[in-house]
């Protein structure tokens, strides 16, 4: 059987772990490294898909198994034909587990072997979330890229705790496994955990690499942990992954992650950060992030950054959104959103291009230098 997710490795770079690929998927190709907004209910906040592709460049965005679950429902989301057909969005789409949420609701839930019961954070009704129930929503939702059930350790937790939490993961994703239906339309990738242990980061690669995915994800980093113990724990994992299958990095979206993941062997990486801060009025230029709703920009005239290619930035003054944000205008939300994720697509584009010309270390102590006004 011919899989639906196959990735190719065309470069690597010569002096770090960085990789340039593409990822084949029923929606189309991702060129990678790539950065995936995140659209958690079925919609990226505030973007309409053709935003999404023609104004940011988005080849892949995510949604969120949990909440899709409880609202509107994934039977629901079948009968419309999926969700690439009920959100309008003809590229490709990948879908989490619903564990990261669950696991968050640590006053509102109760693990065993079988699973997880909770509690909805929008009612309060009981639900039982299980691997065979995480996969099936997954196969209603008819995404390209679906992630096995794992538990994600809270930082810190010890080495007993988090050693047993990984051994059920290998169990859960062998049930994760069994339990997918469309296997020549949905890729299943693996999420490694381990949590701050390398030993248990290492173990619980080769388990997943044994059972054969066609990709993997290392799940439960930045989750309070220091910004360097989480790069050497990644720079430690990912030597353990194949070389032929793509490797996604859960929930980071702030640019020095994204270039520290991709330096370690990462391709994917996805964050709620850009569309969120930009609610709260708050852009990422290439000079740094830039609180436009301070007074410091009432009457400035210039664009958010000088040196983006965005609509927002071609379009509209600092003071112009800035006065959006103030009269809690949606369009300010709007314009800061475009402007962020496009920032972050774009960092990536040039990452690929550093990539291929074997300069990216020299592209990140550039970028650091403009971006936090000093060398890294």
């Amino acid at each position: 059987m011919e899989q639906p997710i196959r990735y190719e490795l065309i470069k690597k770079d010569k002096k770090t772990g960085a990789r340039r690929g593409r990822i084949y998927t029923p929606h189309g190709i991702i060129e990678t490294p790539v950065f995936m907004p995140v659209g958690t209910q079925a919609t990226v906040k505030t973007m309409t898909p053709d935003e999404l592709k023609e104004m940011v460049g988005a080849q892949i965005i995510l949604s969120n198994t949990y909440h899709l679950y409880l609202r509107p429902g994934d039977e629901l989301v079948r009968d419309a034909g999926g969700l690439h057909k009920f959100m309008n969005w003809d590229r490709a789409i990948l879908t989490d587990c619903g564990g990261f949420q669950v696991f968050s609701l640590s006053q509102l839930r109760d693990i065993t072997e079988e699973g997880v019961m909770f509690k909805s954070h929008l009612d309060g009704s009981k639900h039982f979330l299980s691997p065979e129930k995480s996969i099936s929503i997954q196969n209603n939702l008819g995404s390209d890229i679906m992630m096995a059930f794992d538990e994600c350790c809270p930082y810190p937790s010890t080495y007993e705790y988090t050693k047993a939490s990984m051994e059920r993961t290998t169990r859960w994703a062998i049930r994760s496994k069994e339990a997918h239906k469309n296997p020549d339309r949905q890729g299943l990738f693996g999420i490694v955990q381990g949590g701050m242990f390398k030993d248990l980061r290492e173990e619980s690669a080769k388990q997943l690499v044994a059972l054969d995915f066609p990709g993997y994800a290392v799940g439960g980093l930045s989750v309070g942990e220091p910004a360097e113990l989480m790069y050497d724990i990644l720079a430690h994992t990912t030597p353990f992954l194949p070389e032929n299958k793509p490797r996604y990095l859960m929930g980071v979206g702030t640019p020095d992650y994204l270039i520290e993941a991709v330096l370690r062997g990462i391709d994917m990486c996805d964050c709620v950060l850009p569309t969120r801060i930009a609610r709260n009025g708050t852009a990422m230029t290439s000079h740094g992030k830039l609180v436009v709703r301070n007074a410091t920009y009432e009457r400035d005239w210039t664009p958010l950054d000088d040196e983006c290619d965005c609509y927002t930035c071609k379009n509209f003054t600092r003071a112009y959104i800035r006065h959006l944000i103030k009269c809690d205008e949606i369009l300010g939300a709007r314009l800061l959103s475009i402007h962020n994720l496009r920032f972050l697509v774009h960092l990536m584009e040039n990452v690929r291009k550093a990539i291929e010309e074997d300069r990216l270390t020299e592209f990140r102590e550039e970028f650091y230098e403009k971006y936090y006004g000093e060398k890294e």
